[in-house]
């Protein structure tokens, strides 16, 4: 039995807000329980319904729920960044930031060893006064934080165009990188500032990464080794790697309405695209898409949210495209069991956000990956596995962001042509990183090593 199973820790979460942050934090959670390890996960009230079911360990992990204080301009009963838009997360925050006394109040009666957080700047010192260690655990790429999230990098408001895309001194690639296009410029300028502190998101961000104990990362050496060590520098403290901690899939099979659906096309056939809950398309850009799978002549599975201003997926619809579409196009505006999506023979391709969950869906399918990405670090996502790994291909954009159906369609095409360079290139780069990544035991074995590095941090 190795040790991480033998001494048993006391883990607190607190993550930020937002359930793309509830959820990593929750799929490490379940993976120290199953080891034996406690867990205590701070969490808005309103948040735990919701979360409930992916607690797999419920006699140890413990949701402790926390009443979100009222701030100006706040909409009531808004507790998480899916119920504000993004202009008001800076007044979330400073909700999150009012939630202190309850914190520490509950902290201090549970006595954690470790105290898991990503954006809260006070928790470093609360932690150290309480007796535990302050864990700074990122739910986004090493990448985005190497590049971004840095002393060297020193971000301010007044930064030129030049500056912004500058990387910073002894950062370890010279094309994982931000474009200079009007897009990409203004992704890395819409961190909001918190109106409570005036602190800005680099400098919150950077606070806690100086604070904490130790960095934990949701990430593989395979993939992301040299941006680990450039942090592990940057911050000269321990980086600790879990693994991707993706949930197992679901040993329940997929749905007959996806199957029949599908065990109608040719293996290997079908693209299949999400990009995520977050990601609400303008009407005129949602139709140019579908417009651009109607044009790849590929069979299609699309699973996009209703785009802007829009009642429904149906009346978003281009004229005629159903009826030119029937039979091998799909287009699905609710929730979709991806990962099972994603392993059934017939779908060969995912078109991607590159979100830093589906990034992982897609390094460990068999499927061809056809980037689109959104935000700041999903462009970097999108950039490491096209320009450095080499395992998928990224539709050009316009550079205002427009995406064409002519550029979508030639992405597909690149990948899903058996003649196509590309295609061939990108498979086989992709079929032999999938080896490593999904070598037997691979993931325990990471869990195990990170498990022992924090109870090296109590020694």
């Amino acid at each position: 039995m190795s040790n991480s199973r033998s001494t048993k820790l006391h883990v607190a979460m607190f993550p930020w807000f937002a359930f793309g942050h509830f959820t990593p934090y929750l799929h490490l959670s379940n993976k120290l329980a199953e080891r034996g390890h406690r867990v205590s996960f701070l969490l808005p009230k309103g948040a735990q319904a919701k979360l409930q079911h992916l607690n797999h360990y419920p006699n140890l992990i413990h949701f402790h729920p926390l009443l979100i204080p009222h701030v100006d301009g706040l909409p009531p009963g808004a507790e998480t960044a899916s119920d504000v838009p993004f202009s008001l997360q800076g007044i979330l925050i400073m909700a999150l930031d009012r939630t202190q006394d309850q914190v520490e109040t509950i902290l201090d009666t549970l006595k954690p060893d470790f105290i898991f957080f990503d954006s809260t700047h006070w928790m470093p010192v609360l932690a150290h006064q309480l007796g535990a260690k302050a864990i700074y655990y990122s739910v986004v790429s090493a990448v985005t934080s190497a590049l971004i999230m840095v002393p060297a990098k020193k971000m301010a408001k007044d930064m030129t165009n030049e500056e912004l895309l500058q990387p910073p001194p002894g950062y370890p690639s010279f094309s994982v990188l931000l474009k200079p296009k009007e897009f990409e410029i203004e992704q890395v300028k819409v961190f909001p500032e918190d109106p409570g502190t005036g602190m800005s998101f680099y400098v919150r961000v950077t606070s806690c990464l100086t604070g904490s104990d130790a960095i934990a990362l949701r990430t593989y050496h395979e993939v992301e080794g040299p941006y680990c060590e450039y942090l592990r520098q940057q911050y000269a403290k321990p980086v600790l790697l879990t693994g991707p901690v993706l949930p197992e899939t679901p040993a329940t099979k997929l749905d007959e309405k996806w199957t029949n659906w599908l065990c109608n096309f040719q293996k290997g056939s079908v693209v299949y695209c999400a990009f995520g809950s977050q990601n609400i398309l303008q009407k005129d850009q949602f139709q140019e898409l579908l417009l651009g799978f109607e044009l790849s002549g590929q069979p299609f599975l699309v699973a996009l949210s209703t785009p802007d201003g829009c009642a429904s997926i149906e009346e978003a619809l281009p004229e005629g495209f159903e009826e030119r579409v029937k039979g091998r196009g799909w287009v699905y505006g609710g929730w979709v069991p991806q990962t099972l999506i994603l392993e059934h023979p017939s779908v060969g391709c995912f078109v991607t956000h590159c979100g830093y969950g589906s990034m992982w869906e897609s390094l460990l399918s068999d499927c061809q990956i056809v980037c689109v990405p959104h935000l700041c670090d999903q462009i970097l996502n999108a950039r490491l596995i096209v320009e450095e790994l080499k395992v998928a291909v990224e539709v050009e954009r316009e550079d205002n962001g427009w995406i064409s159906k002519e550029s979508l369609s030639e992405a597909i095409i690149s990948v899903m042509d058996k003649e196509s360079e590309v295609g061939g290139l990108v498979k086989y780069n992709h079929a032999k990183l999938k080896e490593v990544l999904t070598g037997e035991g691979v993931q325990e074995r990471y869990l195990d090593t990170f498990i022992q590095n924090l109870q090296g941090l109590l020694d």
